[in-house]
């Protein structure tokens, strides 16, 4: 059983921090919340995101699973204006989920869950840096490295208190230096690692320019981001793993 009535800005916003990862996904249809956990195809990149009841008009949930086609359900949610109301209704019969907004229905079939990808455990990771900065500051370092480079490093000095954004090309290199002065908090420690651009440009998208935006990293470990939306009743959390540097 499963019937919500939700924003669909807060709505868009959840489908947009899954989608940039994968096209189809499992949603568990908690009691307490709508939640995702899904890994790229090349387990590289992992997203886990949970939008709280208490973030919906109405909701009514008893602890089921669906197999969704995100990129089907993010059109379909696509086409409601920010302040739209999305109504949503699991019909258990059909197995298919029925969407209505603003005049429009949509009858959504739905996907065997066992047929999606398992969904990933989240690995107990102890990072030594935290950098906490807005989702701008991430995006400026992000679109500066992509002008040169399809790597990106992030690095903490712990000496000098300061965030480094860096990226080398065959001719330009790119850096950008966040002290502790521009960041909005940074616990730093030994933090230094090498990650895939187009992933971490991927997520980037995804997360709001105004998101207070938690960085963990360490050596040559995946970088952990996590941010808030929807009021704080929305988490997502991003996983991305290194890529291991030869010398």
């Amino acid at each position: 059983m499963f019937k919500a009535i939700v924003n669909a800005s807060t709505f868009q916003d959840a489908l947009d921090s899954v989608s940039v990862l994968v096209d189809e996904c499992k949603v568990r249809l908690n009691e307490d919340a709508f939640a995702i956990r899904a890994v790229d195809p090349a387990n590289v990149g992992m997203v886990d995101l949970s939008l709280e009841a208490a973030a919906f008009e109405s909701y009514e949930a008893d602890g089921g699973v669906i197999g969704v086609n995100l990129a089907r359900l993010e059109d379909i949610a696509g086409m409601a204006s920010s302040d739209d109301l999305i109504h949503l209704e699991l019909d258990e019969e059909t197995r298919k989920l029925n969407i209505e907004m603003d005049g429009l229905s949509y009858t959504l079939a739905l996907i065997d869950p066992g047929s999606i990808r398992q969904e990933p455990d989240i690995p107990d990771l102890d990072l030594p840096a935290e950098i906490i900065l807005e989702g701008a500051q991430l995006g400026r370092g992000v679109t500066a490295a992509d002008m040169v480079s399809d790597h990106i490093r992030l690095r903490v000095d712990g000496g000098e208190e300061t965030f480094f954004v860096e990226a080398e090309g065959d001719t330009d290199d790119v850096d950008l230096e966040l002290a502790r002065s521009d960041l909005i908090d940074l616990a730093a420690g030994p933090a230094d690692s090498l990650f895939s651009l187009d992933y971490l440009k991927d997520m980037d998208k995804a997360i709001p320019s105004d998101a207070e935006v938690t960085v963990e990293l360490g050596e040559e470990f995946p970088v952990k981001m996590h941010y808030g939306f929807g009021e704080g009743l929305g988490n997502v959390t991003f996983m991305l793993a290194p890529r291991i540097q030869s010398d």
